[in-house]
């Protein structure tokens, strides 16, 4: 991973991303006309209040849903134009997911948890424990890589996702809530790890509610009614 130096070309772009949902006889517009870019190896902060479109725009960003209107990049490629297997490929390598309840799979360990992106990626890797071991050492788990889910307390299990989503070296970790089941201790350990992996090049974006969290981040993006209200950025 390269280290993080000069602000680049923007790894993400949203130009005029539209979201409609149809429920009933109602349209919901969950996001309305945003454009927005994010920079390689910056860390950034989404927040808003509920049924602000943060969440949606999570979701589009991690190729889990597609605009109602708009375009939406990602290393220059237009996701639209993109079919099934490439949308899947884009999830696999590029993408990695942190989730605010861990989703582990309970009755595995640590280590086979992180090889499973590995045993679904398109690209074989040449040697899936090994790179399973490497992630938890990055994360500081290399003690607990035989450990079950439930054998590890929350902060842990959290590092192993994160394992989990740096298995296949990913430029892009979207964290949802990823504090929001820890007590506050847990989350300056979490949150500085993120900020760490930032550093390395990995392009960190999370939703959260506390603005305390959000502060870790260097940029902060604040959601109202399916629109930017405010887009700030740290000055070094």
């Amino acid at each position: 991973m390269a280290a993080n130096s000069v602000l680049s070309e923007p790894l993400i772009k949203c130009v005029d991303v539209t979201k409609t949902y149809i429920m009933g006889e109602q349209q919901v517009h969950a996001l309305n006309s945003v454009s927005v870019d994010f920079i390689a190896g910056e860390m950034t902060a989404i927040m808003g209040p509920s049924g602000s479109g943060k969440s949606t725009l999570m979701n589009l960003l991690g190729a889990l849903d597609t605009p109602t209107s708009g375009d939406l990049f990602i290393e220059g490629r237009n996701l639209s134009s993109l079919d099934a297997d490439e949308l899947a490929d884009l999830r696999n390598k590029t993408i990695g997911f942190v989730f605010q309840q861990f989703n582990l799979l309970n009755r595995a360990t640590a280590l086979t948890n992180v090889k499973l992106p590995l045993r679904y990626s398109r690209d074989p890797v040449a040697d899936i424990e090994a790179r399973a071991i490497e992630c938890l050492s990055m994360v500081g788990l290399s003690d607990r890589m035989n450990h079950r889910p439930m054998q590890l307390s929350g902060g842990q299990q959290q590092r192993v996702a994160i394992a989990r989503a740096l298995a296949t070296r990913p430029a892009i970790i979207l964290a949802d809530e990823p504090t929001g089941a820890l007590d506050s201790r847990t989350s300056i350990e979490i949150m500085e790890l993120l900020v760490t992996l930032s550093k390395q090049g990995i392009t960190v974006i999370l939703v959260t509610h506390e603005e305390d969290v959000a502060e870790y981040a260097a940029r902060k993006i604040y959601f109202r009614d399916g629109v930017i209200v405010a887009d700030d950025r740290k000055t070094k």
